[in-house]
């Protein structure tokens, strides 16, 4: 190795473990052990081999016709007696509910909504309950719920339970099945559940869908299905066309340039965060008003265990790692997180991994863009210089694409939340629209990250899985201001 080579290493090696530094400092006595010096092995991790498919690194397995292949039945660490994993939907509350005698009762109000779907970005759009989407209604099957639906809208309404097989009488089908709910007035719905699945509840009236009406309905299993799930996330996808300068959607467009999840638009999408080797199930619900999105998860193949009907029996689950997810339908993810890291999980529509795309508005307006000097003489104009003066010119690319404009509110808001603690500083300018991130952390970082107060560098959590996982010879730190 050339004296050069040999001094790119050690440099590159020093970087990683000052990146690094704070674990032997926030993990308490033992951190020497478990974090041993950049160019020393990693602790070996526990051996846990399914058919040549490992629960803690990527693999495959070694027959596709094996229960375990690509972690198929991989057993996560929760038990079945432990009951259903928690639904977790990042940025949406849960409704709580009283008992009635065996009866669940919640109260659920339509009502206009300010939502923020960027740091100081407020929109004005329909929800219940104050948020947008409404809150998620969380069950178990066999129940029997009371939803009380009080409207506070400006106009009529109806309230649809999409996919529940209920008394005709509580579709929800506007006019067809029951009157309107008039504003200020109250509606009573009541009925068993015998399903299990992921269901939602949404205005029936179109205009009202695409300002934003709709909630989960969560009906868990009476018996844990089998493999159980460590985590149990919620994302829900919806597109708005709200034009510039405006906060009101516009309902009867056929285009969207705004575009959500769980109401935040990336990067004020919050990160999905669990831990190394858990099973993970995401459920997708695309409540988009016309638009289908093929859904890509980085890093890791799933199986597509489920869809809104209900579960997909295990003989007919699809391995994927991008997933097509069509109006009005719900998609459920399981797999095995055994890739630590900063995963992006987004839609693949161009336009969809994008904000506010409208023309000549934020991201896509140019700074030397002018008309003056046609203006000047409307007669005569300038002749256009085809010439070019750079190898950097390239004619035709009328987006000239920048970042986004992220002032330092902006961006204090964006590091706020402790599910990005750790992450690249720049993690902020790749996540955008319908884009957010799935953080594999090792059970150490999780709880550094999830449970700990003590202040994580930016970048330093990234560069530690790097350490332990990768290649940190390779690997190049982030600027440490990205604005």
């Amino acid at each position: 190795m050339s004296n050069n080579e040999q001094r790119r290493r050690f440099l590159k090696a020093g970087s990683i473990a000052a990146a690094t530094g704070f674990a032997s400092k926030l993990l308490g006595n033992n951190a020497a052990a478990q974090h041993p010096a950049p160019n020393s092995p990693s602790p070996p991790l526990p051996d846990s081999q399914y058919d040549g498919f490992s629960r803690f690194k990527p693999s495959r397995g070694l027959d596709p016709d094996s229960d375990y292949y690509i972690g198929k039945l991989v057993p996560g660490f929760r038990k079945a007696s432990d009951g259903p994993a928690p639904f977790e939907a990042p940025d949406i509350p849960k409704l709580p509910y009283k008992m009635d005698g065996g009866v669940k009762v919640f109260e659920l109000v339509p009502m206009a909504v300010q939502q923020e779907f960027h740091p100081g970005v407020k929109m004005n759009v329909y929800g219940y309950n104050g948020s947008m989407p409404g809150p998620t209604i969380e069950v178990t099957q066999g129940d029997r719920v009371r939803v009380i639906v009080t409207n506070e809208l400006p106009e009529d309404t109806f309230v649809h339970w999409h996919g529940f097989e209920l008394p005709v009488q509580y579709d929800g089908a506007a006019t067809l099945t029951q009157n309107p709910i008039k504003p200020g007035k109250t509606k009573v719905f009541e009925f068993n559940i015998h399903e299990e699945g992921t269901f939602f509840y949404h205005s029936h009236v179109a205009m009202q869908e695409a300002f934003g009406q709709v909630g989960w309905f969560i009906v868990h299993p009476k018996n844990v299905f089998a493999p159980p799930v460590d985590r149990d996330f919620g994302l829900l996808f919806q597109n708005f066309h709200i034009p510039p300068t405006h906060t009101i959607s516009d309902s009867w467009a056929m285009d969207w340039n705004w575009h959500t999840i769980n109401g935040k638009s990336g990067p004020y999408t919050t990160p999905l965060v669990c831990k190394h080797g858990e099973r993970v199930r995401v459920r997708l619900l695309n409540f988009a008003p016309m638009q289908h999105h093929p859904i890509h998860l980085h890093g890791h193949t799933f199986w597509v265990t489920s869809h809104e009907g209900a579960r997909i029996p295990k003989s007919a689950w699809v391995p994927r790692n991008n997933e097509l997810v069509g109006v009005a339908q719900a998609s459920s993810f399981e797999f095995i997180a055994n890739n630590p890291g900063d995963w992006i999980f987004h839609c693949h529509m161009v336009h969809h991994m994008m904000n506010h795309m409208v023309k000549q508005v934020g991201p896509r307006i140019r700074d030397d863009a002018t008309v003056d000097q046609y203006l000047t003489n409307l007669r005569s104009p300038p002749q256009v210089d085809a010439s070019r003066t750079a190898k950097f010119d390239v004619p035709g690319y009328p987006q000239k694409m920048q970042g986004m404009e992220m002032s330092e509110e902006f961006m204090k808001a964006i590091w706020s939340r402790k599910e990005v603690r750790g992450m690249r500083a720049s993690y902020a300018m790749s996540v955008k629209g319908l884009m957010t991130v799935l953080r594999v952390l090792p059970d150490d970082l999780y709880e550094l990250v999830m449970n700990s107060d003590q202040p994580v560098e930016k970048g330093a959590v990234f560069a530690e899985i790097v350490r332990r996982f990768g290649d940190p010879d390779d690997y190049e730190a982030a600027p440490k201001m990205m604005m």
